[in-house]
């Protein structure tokens, strides 16, 4: 069992290289197989299609942004900049697929569109949520405003134009980031 797993995941991995590197329209379920070592059969034991395997990395993806801010244990006034911290360590540390995760509303499959959208849905949720109970002020307007700098952030690295990081306060520097407080994952030592 654990084997499969492993090679699910393996296959995932070499899917989120695939697609980043090549698009969504680009990508073949034989290249991702061909980098995963298996057979494409083998793949689509796994994922109905590549939209079910692009899907897979998507679902990955907002789970993991979803989970870090759900765990992030801040005051107020402390909160959107502990969560911006560790958005900035979950584009570090998975990068290639947080950008296709902020990306994937660009692609035309209404779906993909579909499911993207009930993701994004589900992180503005998470975050109004984590507002509301620390108090901030009009907590469903500023996770949409929070929201909006994600994908801000995510643009600016696509295109390789910080410009576009222009509202960031170096006063809040990356130093600032490590005694940001985080439940129970990996993210416990965030933009050390």
């Amino acid at each position: 069992m654990a084997v499969r797993e492993d090679k699910k995941e393996r296959i995932i991995e070499c899917a989120v290289a695939l697609f980043a590197e090549n698009g969504y329209y680009k990508t073949t379920t034989g290249q991702v197989a061909k980098a995963a070592g298996v057979t494409q059969p083998y793949v689509f034991h796994f994922f109905a299609n590549k939209e079910a395997l692009f899907k897979a990395v998507i679902d990955r993806a907002c789970a993991r942004i979803n989970e870090a801010f759900a765990g992030v244990e801040e005051g107020p006034e402390r909160l959107k900049h502990a969560m911006g911290c560790v958005f900035t360590e979950i584009m570090k540390a998975h990068h290639s697929e947080i950008l296709l995760a902020m990306q994937a509303h660009a692609i035309a499959e209404p779906e993909i569109r579909e499911h993207v959208r009930g993701h994004y849905r589900q992180i503005h949720d998470t975050v109004t949520d984590k507002f509301e109970k620390a108090g901030v002020s009009q907590a469903d307007k500023e996770a949409s405003r929070f929201v909006g700098i994600g994908f801000l952030i995510a643009i600016s690295d696509v295109m390789d134009l910080p410009v576009l990081n222009g509202f960031y306060d170096s006063s809040e520097g990356k130093d600032t980031c490590g005694d940001v407080s985080t439940e129970g994952d990996d993210l416990s030592e965030v933009c050390v």
